[in-house]
């Protein structure tokens, strides 16, 4: 399997990370202040949404304070081949999102903004090779941080859907390039890239329900 880690340079994921993230804050100051309890996703309301996407930031900051003691995941699709694997309880994360919408605050804006400045300032102090401790596995920084770009990403563009604008909006550059990275990673791994590849050239259409996830 191809690491993302590997194909692009540690600088070109801070990079992409950082872009992504930006992109979320800035997202997020377009919510209306009356709307943070309309629909976001699935069971989340907007603050929920807002809220889950705030863990990718968080758990950087959470999960370089617990460390690990080695390194079990090489890869960041080795990441979410395991944090995906049956057995995970989706009503668990489901309940994360909201509870971490709710402590978003009076202020939402506001902790979001606080959020982005502390998670990197902690960015810019670590090492590359940081150990993490996921809650699926160790693995160093600077392959972990690819699977949040992933979630910043994607959950940003559920976000522009659900305030009615444009999902085909452009993403940030670097951004856009590791998160179709790990995505393609992902198919590959789980055998269905050539159907992504068939489809994203006008070739054959997607089968209903199709995921990588």
């Amino acid at each position: 399997m191809i690491e993302t880690s590997t194909l692009f340079p540690p600088q070109v994921v801070r990079t992409a990370f950082r872009e992504a993230a930006a992109f979320w804050v800035a997202t997020v100051a377009r919510v209306p202040a009356d709307t943070w309890d309309r629909p976001g996703l699935g069971d989340w309301s907007l603050r929920a949404l807002v809220g889950h996407t705030s863990r990718s930031l968080l758990t950087v900051e959470t999960y370089l304070d617990a460390g690990a003691t080695e390194i079990a995941l090489t890869s960041p699709a080795a990441y979410y081949v395991r944090a995906l694997a049956p057995g995970i309880d989706a009503a668990a994360s489901t309940e994360r999102g909201r509870q971490a919408g709710a402590a978003l605050g009076d202020d939402p804006l506001g902790a979001v903004h606080a959020l982005y400045e502390r998670v990197m300032a902690r960015l810019d102090a670590a090492a590359d090779d940081a150990r993490v401790g996921t809650l699926v596995g160790g693995m160093t920084l600077i392959t972990y941080l690819p699977t949040r770009v992933v979630e910043l990403t994607i959950h940003t563009l559920d976000l522009v859907a659900a305030l009615g604008e444009d999902v085909e909006c452009p993403l940030p550059d670097v951004a856009a390039a590791v998160t179709t990275q790990v995505i393609m990673d992902l198919a590959h791994h789980r055998g269905r890239d050539g159907l992504l590849l068939l489809a994203a050239t006008g070739r054959r259409p997607l089968p209903t329900g199709f995921t990588v996830l």
